[in-house]
């Protein structure tokens, strides 16, 4: 064991506990038998990860069913090639499900362009079941990949996908038939926002929600970029139906961002929090209505607003990285009342600045990434209650978090994993492993690993720029 020292961005020092790391050159392999054997005796039917940031729409899983043992390197249980895009895949009754975009020889233009791919594969062997892939044209307007930025929501026998450009379809999960698919851009005329579309889908109730953001003619013209100059047609949310694909409702006075809506119970009824390009909105799913809109973002043009919103009884957490910083909430049908928020500008002062990486709740505190760019990003923990800052790691990168019980699972966006202990005193690693570095057959996911890590029973699931690994951990046996 080694000790370093990390400093609080206001001076004081706190200990940080860091055990030796094991390197990926140690992570096993796994045989065919073992594959096999996995078929026989995995019970994916009770365990899913069915949508963006999981079952509880917080990145969380409170109480595993099992307990893994971090002292052993993971195997790679499969692997996966991945094309252009952000977004990791989702899991549900033994299936995973992974939206990406893939280039193709076009005989008749003589060129490589893009198709946009849903993929569903075996969980338990990585084995291909079906494919299906549809055209698409997207350019990103700051260079960035043109694939989907999204993760496909589960619904029963349905798969439900929101690509980069806002074409929204409805497949079957069995054979990937499509149902139905709107091209919400056409339909509520969607000026391109920076990166396309970034929202993954809200299924609630028999209702598809999605973060649209749409705009009137007269906009349509408006220059690349120019998000200053473009307004909105009130379709900031639109519900389909998840039956046969029409609308149900369209609400909200506003453009859309990368965050994705997700529940919310206000005295025992259902809402939906939306935290859209200027600020937080609170739907009404059954009425199709927007009871208010809390304003929360930066006056920069380029701004962003990223994360989904962590909820917590009836208290809401946001947060941004450009000027903002965060604030938190309590909520009610009526109006939100500020508890504590950040200062405006004031970087050295602020709780956190969340950028598209969703932080954690355990216990009264958060745990996550504060920052917009590496060397301006680090992880910290923060209370829940009042914002105060409890430790900041040294480090200087992004990174994602998900929660497994009592323990984080850290990727940071080069492709270093660590087990972190949750503890609001230090900062504590239990294990690590660089994923990024190849070994043998056996090769390492590279840089931008933006997606956060999904956890499925004692596997996984990481993604690098153009794979995903499925690691497979092992299991404490109970003592005697």
């Amino acid at each position: 064991m080694r000790l370093k020292l990390a400093c609080h961005a206001v001076g004081w020092v706190v200990p940080i506990v860091l055990l030796p790391s094991v390197g990926w050159s140690q992570l096993g392999t796994t045989t065919t038998q073992q594959v096999q054997e996995k078929k026989t005796t995995r019970t994916e039917s009770e365990e899913s990860w069915p949508r963006f940031l999981g079952n509880g729409f917080d990145g969380s899983i409170e109480q595993p069913r099992v307990s893994l043992d971090w002292d052993k390197p993971p195997v790679v249980a499969w692997s996966i090639e991945v094309g252009d895009g952000y977004g990791i895949g989702t899991v549900s009754n033994g299936k995973f499900f992974q939206l990406d975009a893939h280039r193709q020889f076009d005989a008749v233009t003589s060129r490589l362009v893009s198709r946009e791919r849903l993929r569903c594969f075996d969980f338990a062997s990585g084995d291909e079941i079906w494919s299906k892939i549809n055209a698409f044209q997207y350019s990103d307007l700051l260079g960035y990949e043109d694939g989907p930025r999204t993760s496909p929501t589960i619904i029963g026998d349905r798969v439900i996908t929101y690509g980069v450009t806002g074409l929204l379809k409805c497949r079957d999960v069995n054979d990937g038939k499509e149902i139905w698919s709107v091209d919400t851009s056409s339909a509520y005329g969607v000026v391109q926002n920076f990166f396309g579309v970034g929202s993954s889908p809200l299924v609630l109730h028999g209702k598809v929600i999605v973060m649209v953001g749409g705009s009137p003619p007269e906009d349509q013209d408006v220059a690349p970029m120019q998000l200053d100059r473009v307004t909105h047609n009130g379709t900031a949310v639109v519900a389909f139906d998840l039956e046969d694909g029409r609308e149900l409702w369209k609400t909200g006075d506003d453009l859309a961002s990368y965050s994705s809506p997700r529940p919310i119970d206000i005295d025992d009824k259902n809402y939906v929090l939306v935290f859209a390009r200027t600020g937080l909105l609170l739907v009404d799913p059954e009425q199709g209505k927007t009871e208010w809109q809390f304003e929360h973002r930066a006056s920069i043009r380029d701004s962003v607003n990223a994360m989904v919103p962590v909820v917590s009884g009836d208290e809401v957490f946001i947060s941004e990285c450009y000027e903002m910083g965060s604030a938190l909430l309590q909520v009610s049908k009526v109006q939100p009342r500020v508890v504590w928020k950040d200062p405006p500008r004031d970087r050295r002062r602020q709780a956190m600045r969340s950028h598209w990486a969703t932080p954690v709740l355990v216990d009264g505190f958060l745990y996550g990434c504060s920052g917009r760019n590496a060397p301006d990003s680090d992880l910290r923990c923060i209370s829940w209650k009042t914002g105060e800052v409890q430790w900041v790691d040294a480090r200087r990168t992004r990174s994602s978090v998900a929660r497994l019980g009592d323990c984080l699972v850290l990727l940071e966006e080069r492709g270093l994993m660590q087990i972190l202990q949750v503890n609001s005193k230090q900062f504590e690693v239990v294990a690590e492993w660089d994923l990024s570095q190849d070994e043998g057959k056996r090769l390492g996911i590279k840089y931008p690993c933006w997606a956060a890590p999904a956890i499925v029973g004692d596997r996984i699931l990481v993604r690098g720029t153009d794979k995903i690994l499925c690691l497979e951990f092992a299991v404490k046996t109970a003592q005697p």
